[in-house]
Order: structure tokens, then C-alpha cells, then sequence
């Protein structure tokens, strides 16, 4: 059973950072993508930043760019999400992410991602 499991969330001022966590358990076969979504009540889960989990190849949304940082530590299977000056547009549901196969192109939609954790909520007070 694959368990995906998120830390680090909570309640920050504006230009504060966090690190979020994310540890897999339960994956026994390759994984294509891992990635970092996020949800504001009443908006749809947005895609924050990815990565092809070979190539080592990121990506991330363009309101996070140089803000954001994805990084892995393959040894605990552990993905983290480095955010620094945060916003309160930042304010979410952060929830990681596992695809198993291959795609063409790279996965940016939830529907493309076949496991979940739970979230964390991160807030950012102005």
C-alpha cells in the first residue's frame, strides 16, 4: 500500500519560509513523477512544482519561480518543497503527489498523478 505522507505546514507572516516534507512508503516500483499541488478554498488543486524522478529534470508554476525549490533525498524517499518570501496568495492545502508511469509530456495536472497524502496546510498572514 502506497502511503504518502506530508509535514512542515503552518501559520506564517508574509516574506517567512517554510520546508515541506513529503515521505513514501510503500512505493516498490519506479516512479515517474513526484510533484507538489496545491488547493485555496474554492479554487481548483494547482500544480506548484514537479520532478521526473530519473532525469531529475524540475519544473515549477511561474507564480513560484525563484521563490520555491523541489529537492529529494532518495536514500529516506523524501521530497521537500524549500518555499522562502512567502505570500498570502501562497495560503493553501499543499498535497504531494506520485505518478508511476511514463507520459510524453510532462505531468502537470492532477489527473495525471495516481497517489496522494493527505495535505498540509500552510497559511501566510499579510
Amino acid at each position: 500500500q502506497v502511503q504518502l505522507v506530508e509535514s512542515g505546514g503552518g501559520l506564517v507572516q508574509t516574506g517567512d519560509s517554510l520546508r515541506l516534507s513529503c515521505t513514501a512508503s510503500g512505493l516498490t516500483f519506479s516512479t515517474y513523477a513526484r510533484a507538489w499541488f496545491r488547493q485555496a478554498p474554492g479554487k481548483q488543486r494547482e500544480f506548484v512544482a514537479g520532478i521526473l524522478w530519473n532525469s531529475g529534470a524540475t519544473k515549477y508554476a511561474d507564480s513560484v519561480k525563484g521563490r520555491f525549490t523541489f529537492s529529494r533525498e532518495n536514500s529516506k524517499n523524501t521530497v521537500y518543497l524549500e518555499m522562502i518570501n512567502l505570500k498570502p496568495e501562497d495560503t493553501a492545502v499543499y498535497y504531494c503527489a506520485a505518478r508511476r508511469s511514463t507520459l510524453t509530456s510532462y505531468p502537470k495536472s492532477a489527473e495525471q498523478y495516481d497517489y496522494w497524502g493527505q495535505g498540509t496546510q500552510v497559511t501566510v498572514s499579510s
